[in-house]
């Protein structure tokens, strides 16, 4: 029995052949590429290196605050030539609780009685509530929002509750030496009320104790920012605690 071999293919055979073509990688979908993992990377590098940057300022301001406490100069009102008391304590709006936790902690140390200083309270989201209550209005509040809508409402509070209104309220007497007026707050009674508009109208008031601001956002010596972002005002008078 003859066997015949199967002749190679001629080389016009090959010509003609269909060439295969390489298999085409399609990645994955939602795959990062590396420069996309990379971005990512270094933007939580980033974060962190803020986060702690934050931290580090705001346990710097609780050590200077607690310094400055028991300086007697500070506490009467010594060595900032004719000025008013008014400090800034400003910290990463993050770290709000930290800060009423911290703010807490003080006056609970000065209720002791054994501190040179007496630190006295006064949150603005309590005043204004204080301030509508009297005035009577603190129930019709929500349904006169709903009737009228948020920026109407906001506009007739910031007719009752003024920074004059607020400066009264805050106030007490007598002042007591050793005394020291912080305000929390701040950013639970924006738009209608901004800070540097009620330091104008505690001038008169608080000229014989230091009053310290917890402040979440910063202060360039002549303006604030709320949260970092918004602009709260120009203002010149204060001193910032660091």
């Amino acid at each position: 029995m003859s066997s015949k071999m199967t002749p190679p293919p001629s080389s016009t055979d090959l010509k003609g052949a269909k060439q295969s073509e390489p298999l085409a990688v399609t990645p994955k979908q939602g795959a990062k590429s590396p420069r996309g993992k990379q971005t990512a990377t270094r933007d939580i590098v980033a974060e962190h290196s803020r986060a702690a940057r934050a931290q580090a300022d705001f346990s710097h301001c609780c050590e200077a605050l607690r310094a400055h406490l028991l300086d007697v100069n500070f506490l009467e009102n010594k060595g900032i030539g004719n000025e008013i008391g008014f400090f800034t304590f400003c910290y990463d709006p993050a770290l709000e609780m930290q800060a009423r936790t911290f703010f807490a902690a003080l006056e609970r140390e000065s209720e002791a009685g054994d501190k040179p200083y007496r630190i006295v309270s006064r949150n603005l989201y309590d005043v204004f509530l204080n301030i509508c209550e009297k005035r009577r209005i603190l129930k019709a509040i929500p349904v006169q929002e709903a009737k009228h809508g948020t920026a109407s409402q906001l506009k007739q509070l910031s007719k009752i509750c003024t920074p004059a209104a607020f400066a009264e309220a805050i106030d007490y007497e007598p002042h007591e030496r050793g005394d020291v007026l912080v305000l929390t707050g701040v950013g639970e009674v924006y738009p209608f009320l901004r800070i540097h508009t009620l330091l104008d109208n505690l001038h008169v008031r608080f000229s014989d104790i230091p009053v310290v601001i917890a402040y979440p956002g910063s202060y360039t010596g002549h303006s604030f920012s709320l949260f970092n972002s918004l602009s709260d005002g120009n203002y010149y008078r204060a001193f910032d605690l660091v």
